[in-house]
């Protein structure tokens, strides 16, 4: 289990890292990122494994935790997430009104949806708060917020009627594609742009694979050969992206959601693709970690593969952080322009601050007093 463990923290922290990159357009590092081999992204990959990690979480740590305190714990995460969306939110409107004001460019207030917030401010903190306004680049937690509010349904299903929970996660997200449902913005016309009736879909399958029975036991028996059926569709997608082969919207049958790649909605092409993608990378992280018993490169790879899972391990205050130093490059080079150099130090900076700040997560998590033991 603990190796397992550090799979799942090293791989949900190259995706935060991934994330903070791709979310500054422009930066010569982001040609580099898995968006640009790949029709899936980090995005799949850290809701995927949000749903692996809520499987730790609802079964308590191998602990058979009763139902009602499964469910009132992910309400809880639930709420924790929320407030984050909220403060980080705030965050961002009060960096982009003062780089207006200090920079005397009032464009800045316009940048990622944000103009609604300064031009319409009553209904649009409403939105806000409801989740139903988000800006650009801050739109993955609100996913995670209604996926988590999910979580206790999926995880009551999944005790009550276990080989249930997948049929019905996947139908669900075949009439969302069949019908265009959708969850609308207010008060600026719109749509998510993650859809959380589809994407519940990635994050059942992480929830379900993680399981040591049923499907996910199914898949460990059957890897090697999961693996070669993989590798011609991840080639396939790399040849889709470099090559510019997306279907054609106006020539597919319909429902067309069926047949495109479409980010919003996860289609197929993109679900598949991704778990082929997890397939074919799930041994990876075996060699990574002999890479440790390297003769000179070892130490350095292992202070890697260090730094890395304990991003994952703490993920929401990284990706917090994350989204906030994401924005603040992107006003910086907007001033000061990109360049390799330049570039290079906004990513080692940017990396280096979320990981003091995973590293002060760790710290106050190992200050708190142990729990005093119950008399017997």
């Amino acid at each position: 289990m603990k190796r397992e463990s550090n799979a799942v923290d090293f791989w949900r922290g190259f995706a935060l890292i991934t994330i903070f990159i791709d979310h500054i357009p422009g930066i010569f590092y982001a040609r580099y990122t898995l968006i640009n081999f790949s029709i899936a992204d980090a995005a799949d990959l850290f809701v995927f494994l949000a749903g692996w990690s809520l499987r730790l979480m609802a079964d308590g740590g191998g602990r058979r935790m009763p139902t009602r305190d499964v469910m009132l714990r992910l309400f809880g995460r639930a709420l924790e997430l929320y407030a984050a969306q909220v403060l980080i939110t705030m965050i961002a409107i009060a960096m982009l009104a003062t780089s207006a004001l200090e920079l005397d460019n009032p464009l800045l207030l316009q940048w990622h949806n944000a103009a609604a917030v300064f031009n319409d401010p009553v209904p649009t903190h409403i939105g806000l708060a409801v989740l139903t306004h988000q800006l650009g680049y801050f739109d993955i937690l609100p996913l995670y917020v209604v996926l988590m509010l999910m979580a206790p349904f999926f995880a009551l299903i999944d005790r009550v009627a276990p080989h249930w929970l997948l049929p019905i996660s996947l139908t669900i997200y075949l009439v969302v594609l069949a019908f265009r449902i959708t969850l609308p913005t207010w008060p600026v016309s719109g749509t998510w742009f993650f859809n959380p009736l589809a994407w519940q879909a990635v994050f059942v399958l992480g929830f379900t694979f993680a399981k040591n029975d049923g499907i996910g036991a199914w898949v460990r028996r059957h890897i090697v050969t999961l693996r070669l059926a993989a590798l011609p569709v991840v080639i396939a997608g790399v040849l889709i992206v470099k090559l510019g082969w997306w279907p054609d919207p106006t020539k597919v049958p319909d429902p067309k959601l069926f047949f495109i790649a479409d980010k919003t909605y996860v289609t197929p092409i993109r679900l598949i693709q991704f778990l082929s993608l997890v397939a074919v990378f799930s041994i990876a992280f075996r060699y990574i970690r002999r890479l440790e018993d390297w003769p000179y490169l070892g130490r350095p790879i292992g202070g890697l593969i260090g730094l890395f899972a304990m991003l994952g391990r703490n993920s929401l205050y990284v990706f917090c952080i994350g989204s906030l130093l994401s924005l603040m490059a992107q006003i910086v080079r907007y001033y000061y322009h990109g360049s390799v150099g330049g570039d290079s130090v906004v990513v080692l900076i940017g990396i280096a601050v979320m990981a003091f700040t995973a590293w002060l997560a760790e710290l106050r998590q190992r200050a708190r007093p142990a729990p005093s033991a119950q008399p017997s």
